[in-house]
């Protein structure tokens, strides 16, 4: 897996392009400083030998990720969109929540369900609530996903995610439009998921 080393000294603004991750090493940063994301969203990433490549959260604007709760070995933002987030922001005090933490406790219940089929679809949801907006007839998640990547997001093999999205293709309830970095899916098949709050 390749990223790039986010500077030590703390700066205003650091764009990062769609595809691309930065590592954020937890022993370069002091006290209770946090990254901020200003525009896009982002995956937050394991880097660890172990994990490697492990989801641990998405973020978006306005989300903050704190320096202080890294894992030793850090942790990677990789740009599902462009992204620019500051890395010299102060912890805001947000009554209790973490961005993060919250991420991590969605994706765990969705691990936690019956089927891949009900897995995929409450993690679709959660993307879709979290991350997407309603657009006509479809939501709309402005950033793709790949089939391994899905897979790991609800414990199952690429074959078995291809499998399933093959499946809601066909039923018209998942549409991928050619040239444009998106996907849209059936608002019923969104509020129908499990877990849906």
């Amino acid at each position: 897996m390749s990223f790039r080393f986010l500077p030590d000294t703390p700066v205003a603004a650091v764009r990062v392009p769609t595809g691309q991750s930065v590592l954020i090493d937890p022993s370069s940063r002091s006290g209770s400083t946090c990254l901020e994301v200003i525009e896009g969203v982002a995956r937050v990433y394991c880097p660890c030998e172990e994990t490697e490549g492990m989801t641990l959260a998405f973020l978006q604007e306005g989300d903050q990720l704190r320096t202080d709760r890294l894992c030793s070995e850090g942790v990677c933002l990789e740009a599902l969109t462009p992204v620019c987030f500051r890395s010299d922001a102060e912890v805001t005090d947000s009554n209790g929540f973490d961005a993060v933490n919250e991420w991590t406790l969605q994706l765990l219940r969705i691990r936690h369900l019956g089927s891949a089929e009900q897995r995929l679809q409450a993690l679709l949801a959660l993307l879709v609530n979290r991350l997407g907006r309603r657009c006509g007839d479809w939501c709309q998640l402005p950033f793709r996903l790949t089939h391994e990547r899905i897979g790991e997001l609800i414990g199952s093999t690429r074959v078995t995610s291809t499998r399933l999205i093959s499946r809601l293709r066909t039923a018209d309830l998942l549409h991928v439009p050619p040239g444009e970095p998106t996907l849209k899916l059936s608002p019923n098949f969104i509020e129908s998921a499990p877990l849906a709050a």
